[in-house]
Formats: C-alpha cells, sequence, structure tokens
C-alpha cells in the first residue's frame, strides 16, 4: 500500500449541497483535528497506570469476558472513555469520539510490549549495569517474548540505568518510567472513498473524499456536524486500477488542506528463497548506499558466494551538506525564538517592549516552519531517489533480491556527532520507498542483521582493521578496511556490503514473514566467505560486437577510387570574393595584414 499526497481545494456539505470555500474549510479540519488530539490525549493520560495496563494485558472486562478486537469497542466495554470530555464546552459527535477512543486504545496496547520487556529486564538487572554476563543473557532472554532484538534491549537497559542514576532506585514500571505519550497526529481520517476505481484522464483526474467536521465554529449539537464531501486532484502516480483507501485530512501551515490519500494495486509476491543473484547494500554516512553483486554457486553441501567486486556507490554528499546546513540554521531559528519567549515572559504583560518580542518570536516560528518544510522535501526526495537508484541497478544486473541491513539492529556508536548524522538521515523511509518499488518490479527485499558487519573480513573472515585511507594502514580511522590476514584492501563500506549480500544467500532459508506488514527478515546469521571472481570479459564482448553487426544495417558499395590520386580534389573557386571573405582560410587563421578585415590600407 503507498499513500499519495494530495490538495483539497473545497468541499460541498453532503446533505444541503452548499458549497464550502478553501479557507473554512482549513478552519473546520483544524478544529476537527486539534479536538481529536485533545481527546486522544486526556484518555491516554487518565488510563497510564500499571493497574489499567494489566487489565488491558490481561484481555478480560469485568465480567471475564474477552475484549473486543477494535480499540474504542474495548474501552467502551471497560467503560474508561464516559469521564473523558474535551477544555471547551462543545458537543462531540459520536464518530469522532470513536476515532479519538481507537487511537487511544493502539497506544495503550502499543505500551504493553513496552511494558512486557521492562519487566524483563528489571527481573533480571545485571550486577554491572554496563555489561551483562552470559547467564544474566541466557535469564534475560528466556523472560523476553520471541523477536525482541538487542538493540532493544540495550535501549531499554540505557533508559533504566539514567532514570537509578538520577533517582538512586530502580523504576516501579512503565508508567513510572515514562510520560503518557501525548497525540502528535497532524490530521483527522476522513471517510471511505469510492471502494473501486476513480475517473482519471491522462493519469491526471479528480476524485471525492468525505470528512464529518463542525458546520459551526463552535458545536452544540449533533445537528451542529455535516459531512463535507471533498475535491481532490489527484496525482499521476495513482492509476486507474488502483483502489483508494481511507484518507487522512492534515491542515497545513500554508493554508491548505493536504490530504494522504491511501492505495493499493494488486502486484505478485517475490519468493522469499530460492534465490542465486543478489544485490546487497550497507549504510553510510556520506555514501549513503554502498552496494554489491552476489552469486551463489556450487553444491548444496558446499555452497559459496561470489562476486565481481564492483562496488555501487550512491552518492548523497551534496544533499547530505545541504540538509546539515539547514538543521543547523532550524536550531539556530529555534534557539531565538526561545529566546525571545523568554524574555517576554520575564518582562510580563504590562512592559512595553512584551509585544514586540512576541512579535519578533512569531516571525521567528514562521521561518522555523518553512524550515522544517524544506527539510521535509529535501528528505522525501532524498529517499525516493535513492530507492529508485537501488531498484534500477538490481534489474540492470540480473538480481531477483536486494539485501539491507536491518535498522533496528543498526546503532551508531562512539561520537556524538555522528549519531546525529546517523539519525538525521531517512533511511527509514528509503527502506518504504525500496520495498515499495521493488514490489512493482517484481523483486524482493529482506533484511538481514547488521551487527558485525563492519567487523570481519569478507574473505576470510578474519578481524578487520580500520584507517583512514589505503596509504594510512599505520593509522587508526574508519572509512578503510585492511586485512592483515589476506591482505584484502578496500572500502569499509563495500567489505560491508559483501558481508550483507553473504548473510542474505547463505541464509535465506531463515526468511521470515510477518503477517501483519509483509515485510522479510532474516534474525539467523549465517557467516561465509565471499570469493572476488573476474568477470567474463571476452564473452560479453563477443556478444555485443555481434549485436552491434546484427543491428546495423549493410552499406551499398561506395563508387570506385580513382588510381593514382593522392591528395583531395580542390573545390571550385569564387571569383566575386576574396578568400577571407569566404572563410577559406577556416578558424585558426587569419587574413593577411593590411586586408579589409585588419582596417588596413
Amino acid at each position: 500500500m503507498a499513500t499519495a499526497p494530495c490538495t483539497a481545494f473545497g468541499g460541498v456539505l453532503e446533505g444541503s449541497g452548499e458549497r464550502v470555500g478553501q479557507a473554512v474549510l482549513y478552519e473546520r479540519v483544524g478544529f476537527l483535528a486539534e479536538l481529536s488530539r485533545e481527546l486522544t490525549s486526556a484518555l491516554v493520560a487518565s488510563r497510564w497506570d500499571e493497574d489499567s495496563l494489566q487489565v488491558l494485558a490481561a484481555g478480560l472486562d469485568g465480567r471475564g469476558e474477552p475484549l473486543p478486537f477494535k480499540g474504542w469497542m474495548a474501552l467502551r466495554r471497560l467503560d474508561w472513555a464516559r469521564d473523558v470530555v474535551p477544555a471547551a464546552e462543545v458537543y462531540v459527535s459520536d464518530r469522532v469520539r470513536r476515532g479519538a477512543e481507537e487511537y487511544a486504545a493502539r497506544t495503550l496496547r502499543l505500551a504493553l510490549h513496552r511494558r512486557t520487556l521492562l519487566a524483563a529486564v528489571l527481573a533480571t538487572w545485571p550486577a554491572d549495569p554496563h555489561r551483562r554476563i552470559q547467564a544474566e543473557w541466557t535469564a534475560l532472554r528466556a523472560l523476553l517474548p520471541v523477536g525482541v532484538s538487542n538493540a532493544e534491549i540495550r535501549n531499554r537497559t540505557r533508559q533504566v540505568r539514567e532514570f537509578a542514576s538520577k533517582h538512586g532506585r530502580l523504576p516501579a514500571g512503565l508508567c513510572e518510567l515514562e510520560e503518557p505519550p501525548r497525540d502528535r497526529r497532524a490530521g483527522t481520517p476522513g471517510r471511505d472513498g469510492p471502494p473501486a476505481g476513480h475517473p482519471s484522464a491522462g493519469g491526471r483526474g479528480h476524485g471525492p473524499a468525505a470528512g464529518e467536521t463542525s458546520a459551526v465554529p463552535g458545536p452544540a449539537s449533533g445537528r451542529d456536524w455535516a459531512w463535507h464531501v471533498l475535491d481532490l486532484r489527484l496525482p499521476g502516480t495513482v492509476g486507474p486500477e488502483a483502489v483508494l483507501h481511507t484518507p487522512t485530512l492534515r491542515p497545513t501551515a500554508g493554508g491548505r488542506i493536504a490530504v494522504d490519500l491511501p492505495h493499493s494495486r494488486p502486484m505478485a509476491t517475490a519468493p522469499a528463497t530460492g534465490h542465486t543473484v543478489a544485490v546487497g547494500f550497507d549504510w553510510g554516512l556520506n555514501t549513503l548506499l554502498t552496494g554489491t553483486l552476489g552469486r551463489l554457486t556450487g553444491p548444496n553441501t558446499a555452497r559459496r558466494v561470489v562476486t565481481d567486486g564492483r562496488p555501487l556507490l550512491f552518492d548523497a554528499t551534496a544533499i547530505s551538506a545541504k540538509l546539515h546546513r539547514l538543521r543547523g540554521h532550524r536550531e539556530h531559528l529555534a534557539t531565538r525564538r526561545d529566546h525571545y519567549r523568554a524574555l517576554a515572559d520575564g518582562l510580563g504583560s504590562p512592559h512595553l517592549a512584551w509585544g514586540a518580542l512576541l512579535d519578533k518570536a512569531s516571525v521567528l516560528e514562521v521561518e522555523h516552519e518553512r524550515v522544517c518544510a524544506r527539510i521535509r522535501h529535501l528528505n522525501q526526495a532524498l529517499a525516493w531517489a535513492a530507492a529508485r537508484w537501488v531498484v534500477d541497478q538490481t534489474l540492470a544486473l540480473g538480481a531477483t533480491v536486494i539485501y539491507l541491513e536491518d535498522l533496528a539492529t543498526l546503532e551508531a556508536r562512539g561520537k556524538r556527532q555522528g549519531n546525529a548524522r546517523l539519525s538525521g538521515q531517512v533511511r527509514g523511509s528509503v527502506v518504504e520507498a525500496i520495498r515499495h518499488l521493488a514490489a512493482k518490479a517484481g523483486l524482493a527485499v529482506v533484511t538481514v542483521p547488521a551487527r558485525g558487519t563492519s567487523a570481519l573480513c569478507p574473505h576470510c573472515l578474519g578481524l578487520l582493521g580500520h584507517h583512514p585511507a589505503p596509504d594510512r594502514l599505520t593509522e587508526r580511522g574508519w572509512a578503510w578496511a585492511h586485512c592483515p590476514g589476506c591482505h584484502l584492501s578496500l572500502d569499509r563500506d563495500h567489505a560491508a556490503a559483501r558481508r550483507i549480500v553473504s548473510r542474505g544467500l547463505l541464509a535465506q532459508a531463515h526468511t521470515t514473514t510477518d503477517r501483519a506488514t509483509g515485510t522479510r527478515t532474516i534474525r539467523t546469521t549465517v557467516e561465509g566467505t565471499v570469493t572476488c571472481v573476474r568477470r567474463p570479459k571476452r564473452t560479453t564482448r563477443r556478444l555485443r560486437r555481434a549485436r552491434q553487426q546484427a543491428a546495423t544495417p549493410l552499406r551499398p558499395p561506395g563508387p570506385k577510387a580513382t588510381p593514382g590520386k593522392s591528395r583531395p580534389t580542390p573545390g571550385r573557386p569564387v571569383a566575386d570574393f576574396p578568400p577571407y571573405a569566404r572563410g577559406a582560410y577556416g578558424p585558426r587563421h587569419h587574413p593577411p595584414r593590411g586586408g579589409p578585415a585588419s582596417g588596413g590600407a
């Protein structure tokens, strides 16, 4: 399923047919979004305690019956949503309440996984919080559910360690360790559009969408709520065969109503196993993606991975530098805005400069939003450009599967600057875009464990040494990898890409598919060497020449050469103009001195 960005230009009231302009529609959708966020945050905060989470984890109501699958029905069965009312005295329709209750129930149910993980960490808290021994890891794994990664355990352990250093004790539970999550949604869901198909002309068209919002500023009864049928302009990426789903309405800073329109189309599922040609990609900092081609050869008992040694590089240095400058500018604007607000709060409203300081803060806030929008636009463009490049390279090389590092097991360590650059890149968006484009092309996308891909040599599985450059092997660095055992010397990301494609091809029998999302992951690490082989240049060159000769038409025979001719035939002389006037001297020759062109006599 993909999401297409659209814009609502106006709407019509479903009952009366009254036309609603874009400005009025923007005000009503903004009111609805703010009301939904307020109800959801209040409901989550009212039930953010260990007893409520325990009841929700048990899945039974007061009479011992199982709770419904839908979240809003479960909350109403438990009678948790009756006392939650908005701050303003307005009438809230039942559909709006159901949407807020559903999102609150999903937020509370998502907290159950973190609660289970935290309980296991607290029950097996190690003697040394910075390092666990093997017995402590075994006891912790016995209490954790299946599929929990080491990155989740490290993050939760770090969170508990910081709480213990601050308060001098371990937390009692998740509700004491974390604040109740707030609803940060920027929009509100609408109603389903057409169930199948939509009008389209040349890849573009108009489609309807509906949403219930208040028809007056302060609704006092159910009559003040009405359905609005919105006019949308569908982008060219939504074809006539796409099936539209429930859209999401978002009021933007520019006074527009942005519509996120999910759509899907039937596609054949690529096989998860049986691949012999694959492409593996490693994440980098300046070079966003570094890949290599791998082939699985040999019998079943002695299978090995070979590669041609060619690196595939997606260099995003220029766009990364631009994003780095924009992030610095954004932080500078936020600092100045907060400074003006702090000065205004310190002076108070009776002071003469209070209003001027708030005006300056509002101007900086608008500029801050513009810079944030610019960063989001560049991140989205970068993600889709990288995804298109990955899919095109895979198809050109004849591979059938793409292996990527699992982002859940990827963690930056060391300097804080590297952590900021790693978190600032849009790797999650790149992975989602790759999965979307690969599904359309019939390719499989599988993630493999990222732990240790840059630590061992892909040729001999020996310990690698990291250096700044190939001619500075006596210094410690991170860009270049050199193996002291087999003397393999290559780029660090290229070496990691070979390890990734080897892990994917050798462990493809352990591929698991998530039923909810359809994502494929390999959690079992199978190590193997990667051998670099020579490409069949002669065969490829011979085939290329044969194809060129077959595609080139035969030229007719030309006239026979004159016997004894050794010089070109001179052109016909022109007597009306001098030689320099008709260009006979060429671009590098000049007319004789004293001619008309030189201004002489």
